[in-house]
């Protein structure tokens, strides 16, 4: 894929302050030194998806953390808690926190931008194969909203590449995002466990009993 610095040049303005109080200063600033020449081979080396598929930034913003957490030697847990403070920030979680999944019209929002998603894979055969397949099931649960995925571009890199320890990162990172929109994400499996799939399907917070 095509390298774009500001990803990382943004992220990190967001993730110092965080790192520098788990870390220590010198720590941090060797790690997102590092961190940023790593990152720039990763998204070199990854299968170009499309610049503009609309799920490029999951691969941009996600290896952001991945080459961080991997140029510092971090533990995957220890990193989760610097990724918990990222979003809490006051800009990063305002700019998430668009949706309110427990309104019926925000979740059809939500549901209408991943048919978007879903219909630039198939208006775009030469990626296709490469990208993310969304598989829609609108009969599995009486709430919410459900899809799936048997691929993705991230897990088949980090499997190939040698970063599959460090992917709970990002699979992690959608129960956050769900949880910044009022909603909570269900999910049985993940490709990065091993898994056949990975499922999503997420009901408003208020729901204590979906079905």
């Amino acid at each position: 894929m095509k390298y774009k610095g500001m990803y990382f040049s943004l992220m990190s303005l967001f993730l110092k302050k965080p790192m520098i109080e788990k870390f220590g200063k010198n720590k941090t600033e060797e790690s997102l030194k590092n961190g940023r020449e790593l990152y720039k081979q990763m998204i070199e080396s990854a299968e170009d998806i499309g610049s503009n598929n609309p799920m490029a930034g999951n691969i941009y913003s996600g290896y952001v953390f991945m080459a961080v957490c991997r140029a510092g030697g971090f533990s995957v847990d220890e990193f989760k808690e610097v990724i918990v403070e990222f979003l809490n920030n006051r800009l990063i979680s305002k700019a998430i926190s668009r949706f309110d999944l427990n309104n019926p019209k925000d979740m059809k929002k939500f549901d209408d931008r991943m048919h978007k998603m879903a219909e630039w894979a198939d208006a775009h055969s030469e990626y296709r194969d490469k990208t993310w397949d969304f598989n829609f099931d609108e009969e599995l649960h009486r709430d919410g909203f459900y899809y799936h995925f048997t691929r993705c571009p991230m897990e088949k890199f980090a499997r190939d590449k040698g970063y599959l320890d460090l992917l709970p990162l990002c699979c992690d990172i959608d129960h956050l995002m769900f949880e910044k929109g009022k909603g909570v994400l269900h999910r049985e499996s993940t490709l990065a466990s091993g898994g056949e799939i990975c499922d999503y399907w997420v009901v408003g917070d208020k729901n204590g009993d979906p079905k």
